[in-house]
């Protein structure tokens, strides 16, 4: 089992919460784990992404190679296409259809939107409105990381269990909001 992701999104969408839960999932199922983060003015608004890589047999590089990765999960929907020359040829792109808009010369919405449509294995999501549905915006990346649970193949036993390690210490209905999040972004996935 081995898998290769680029997550994207931009500051302040909870990329890197999103990246600890899948690798503490895969760590939970004894994977070897591997980790790369860029953070580009984060705090505000600037891209934010991450290589992550898990597999049964020992990962040396944590950078992924073009044209060989598996899932590019994207919180917002310009930064998934940044990395599509990455994408294997089978490989799979989920991104929330909701734009950041965060500078002055943001492409048009309509193509951008356009373009992730024409993509073969390609997935747009409505994480903003599943998240409030969850009860909290910032629930979006658990809403994201249910509709990449397929491709992950990690399994809901051992993503969910990372989840509640993620937010122990925190409220109960925290947790229990973004445990809906993660349900419904799964849902929408299954019945797109």
């Amino acid at each position: 089992m081995k898998r290769d992701l680029i997550l994207a999104g931009v500051g302040g969408q909870g990329l890197l919460a999103l990246a600890a839960v899948i690798g503490e999932a895969a760590r939970h199922l004894g994977l070897h784990v591997k980790q790369a983060e860029v953070h580009g003015m984060a705090q505000r608004g600037g891209v934010v992404q991450s290589h992550l890589r898990y597999s049964d047999v020992p990962v040396h590089s944590p950078l992924v190679s073009t044209g060989r990765v598996d899932l590019v999960l994207a919180l917002e929907p310009m930064e998934a296409l940044r990395y599509l020359a990455y994408l294997a040829p089978d490989g799979v792109v989920i991104a929330n259809s909701a734009p950041f808009i965060n500078i002055p010369d943001y492409p048009d919405e309509t193509a951008v939107r356009q373009e992730l449509e024409a993509i073969e294995n390609g997935y747009l999501v409505d994480a903003a409105g599943l998240a409030e549905e969850a009860g909290a915006l910032q629930a979006a990346n658990m809403v994201m990381l249910g509709a990449g649970s397929s491709v992950l193949g990690l399994g809901d036993e051992a993503l969910t269990a990372a989840i509640r390690t993620f937010f122990a210490g925190k409220p109960d209905a925290l947790l229990e909001t973004n445990l809906e999040a993660y349900r419904l972004g799964a849902e929408a996935i299954a019945n797109a």
